[in-house]
């Protein structure tokens, strides 16, 4: 029955999707079709063309040296051994630390002195 009322997505429909750059779910505007189906929209907020995502967000990124360093710490922590850790989370662990960079001195912002 749904079916029967839904229509087919036209160009320059309005159409909610996850928007990459905003990172929410936005009104975008259908800007190409493919086998009767929206394939790229463009977010009617920020403008940014991108495929179209049926409303899913991307999946979150996971840092291994983040979880790593977080496993160590709750093994300090607990006095328990964290729980196994992915290959890749042991590679990156075992990789050199960054270097952290030498601050850089600023000038302290206040106003500039003018003669009178």
């Amino acid at each position: 029955m749904r079916d029967i009322l839904m229509r087919a997505a036209r160009l320059g429909d309005d159409i909610d999707d996850f928007c990459v750059k905003c990172k929410r779910v936005m009104n975008h505007s259908v800007v190409s079709i493919l086998n009767n189906a929206p394939a790229k929209v463009r977010c009617r907020t920020c403008h940014s063309d991108h495929d179209f995502r049926n409303e899913q967000p991307p999946p979150p990124k996971v840092d291994p040296r983040k979880a790593a360093l977080f496993n160590q710490v709750l093994e300090n922590v607990t006095g328990s051994p964290a729980p196994a850790v992915e290959e890749k989370t042991a590679t990156a662990a075992a990789a050199p630390a960054v270097k952290a960079e030498a601050p850089v001195e600023t000038k302290p912002k206040g106003r500039k002195k003018t003669k009178a």
